[in-house]
């Protein structure tokens, strides 16, 4: 009855039709997707090998390569270290330095708290005993005598919070700015060329302390600016000039110290509406402009001619390097050989598979679709073309479509 059935035949049929029909259009379809991957992976394999093969190969030729390029080297530090610089800079200016940033706040709260403490410990007694002083025939002080000694007291108080605390804000940018110079990599190769960092932290330090008296002579400066009044400050119809009026008629009650001291709220606060404005602009506006333009005239010049120096000390580093090369290039060499074998190992795996791959298409006489070898003479040629046939030939990829298939075959 199984006979009759015909379930043998159906059996031999199917099993006929999958070894000797689709199993080799499976391979040759799997085939037609492996060429383009084993051709980009040949390759990959033959440029890295043909790489390190054209190293030198004696110390003495190594040696001589990385002289050669120690010019060039130094140049390329120079120029790293230059932009590193200008670019630090300009984070500052565009406000993109958040610690430069959290330091100038700290010296901006610290000048509008300053100004806050000395209007609230103003002594008019102090005040119109140092403008006595200075006029010996006279024992009455008029009012513009204290706010004269006023203006100068709140100015040179301040001047010395300004520059303690740009003192410190150069300190703290500068200190950091050498942290980061340090991390870089071209700052690690400056002391494999040279065997130190051929004056740059030198270089950074003297940089801070012009940076320092630059800035100290200008906070000087606005602070100096303080002592006159604000343009405004009597102005008609400003609440200034009406303060200024009682503040007249309540010191005019007398001649003598205790008129003036009666009035010291109304003078303290004559003293805040002139001095406000001033360190409110100073903070927010002229200084740091002032800041931001002695940082861009002292710190890019410095690096400009840092640049400079490091690519001068070619003598040196090539004296420095003559010492260390040697032992460099062994290394070098060693690896080198040692990446060589690595390559050689992963060409053995690679052919191992294609190898395999080309037995099973062979056996069943897929001859069109075997995928290249790395064979030994491969290692010499300078073209990796050079070893190669390729074929345009249309096969069918068991899609119903024709496609055009590359199809190595070593010479």
């Amino acid at each position: 009855m199984i006979t009759d059935s015909g379930i043998e035949e159906f059996r031999d049929s199917i099993t006929r039709y999958l070894t000797e029909e689709k199993r080799p259009q499976l391979f040759a379809t799997l085939a037609d997707d492996l060429q383009p991957l084993c051709i980009a992976l040949r390759q990959h394999y033959l440029d890295q090998y043909r790489d390190l093969e054209s190293q030198p190969r004696e110390i003495d030729a190594m040696k001589a390569q990385e002289l050669n390029r120690l010019n060039h080297e130094l140049q390329e530090v120079g120029i790293q270290f230059r932009e590193h610089i200008e670019h630090e800079v300009n984070e500052i200016v565009v406000n993109g330095d958040h610690y430069f940033e959290e330091d100038f706040n700290k010296l901006k709260a610290r000048m509008v708290s300053r100004l806050d403490e000395l209007l609230q410990t103003f002594s008019v007694a102090n005040a119109h005993r140092r403008a006595a002083i200075s006029h010996p025939r006279n024992s009455t002080v008029p009012l513009i005598a204290i706010l004269v000694e006023a203006l100068y007291y709140l100015a040179n108080e301040l001047e010395d919070v300004l520059v303690d605390g740009v003192t410190t804000l150069v300190s703290e940018l500068c200190q950091r700015l050498l942290h980061r110079v340090k991390q870089t990599e071209y700052y690690r190769k400056l002391y494999r060329l040279l065997g130190n960092d051929g004056g740059v932290e030198t270089q950074l330090k003297e940089v801070e302390k012009t940076l320092i008296a630059a800035l100290v002579s200008e906070s000087k400066v606005e602070c100096d600016r303080s002592v006159r009044e604000s343009p405004r400050f009597y102005d008609e119809g400003t609440f200034s000039i009406y303060q200024f009026r009682q503040t007249l008629q309540q010191t005019s009650q007398g001649y003598d110290c205790s008129s003036m001291v009666e009035a010291e709220p109304a003078i303290r606060q004559l003293l805040k509406l002139d001095f406000e404005p001033k360190v409110s602009a100073t903070i927010r506006k002229h200084f740091r402009q002032t800041i931001n333009m002695t940082l861009k005239s002292q710190l890019l010049p410095m690096a400009e001619q840092q640049a400079d120096i490091i690519l001068q000390q070619y003598d040196q580093a090539r004296d420095y390097l003559g010492q260390t090369l040697e032992q460099e290039a062994q290394e070098k060499i060693a690896h080198n050989i040692r990446l060589q074998g690595e390559i050689k190992e992963k060409i053995a795996t690679y052919n191992e598979a294609v190898s395999g791959i080309n037995n099973c298409l062979q056996s069943m006489q897929v001859y069109e679709r075997q995928l290249p070898l790395i064979n030994q003479g491969s290692f010499q040629d300078k073209d990796i073309k050079s070893d190669l046939e390729v074929n345009k030939i249309s096969v069918n990829n068991g899609h119903n479509s024709n496609i055009d298939v590359e199809v190595v075959d070593l010479v």
